[in-house]
């Protein structure tokens, strides 16, 4: 299309003005460094009684955003993380370990108890 009087040529701008077009991999990164919550919850209810409750939540962040709020599961699930697996492996063996040394505690102190009681009969014998 000519403009006329002008002698140049005219380029339809898109929607909104001067506005250059934003393409996906801009927005992907706005997205990734700002992060994105989308939450919703369904329920299904009979008679005023809930049977059912679904509740979505789906955070879309890159992982420094997600630490910087607070979110860092992956590092502790066992399935993604091989450090978690060796830490969940410690964690079991500590308390098949502990509950070990609880019951053999137990065993000394009833073997404690025994012996006291055996130690008191003694010196009852031996007074006159």
């Amino acid at each position: 299309m000519t403009v006329v009087g002008g002698g140049g040529s005219y380029e339809p701008q898109p929607y909104g003005g001067g506005h250059q077009s934003t393409n996906l991999a801009d927005i992907l990164e706005r997205v990734l460094d700002k992060g994105l919550v989308i939450a919703g919850d369904i329920q299904v209810n009979l008679l005023d009684i809930e049977l059912l409750t679904i509740k979505l939540r789906l955070v879309v962040a890159s992982l420094e955003t997600a630490k910087a709020v607070g979110i860092d599961w992956w590092e502790t699930d066992p399935w993604l993380n091989s450090k978690a697996r060796t830490l969940e492996r410690q964690d079991r063996d500590l308390e098949l370990e502990n509950r070990e040394l609880r019951d053999r505690i137990a065993e000394l102190e009833a073997g404690r108890r025994e012996a006291v009681e055996a130690r008191h009969e003694q010196q009852e014998k031996k007074r006159p």
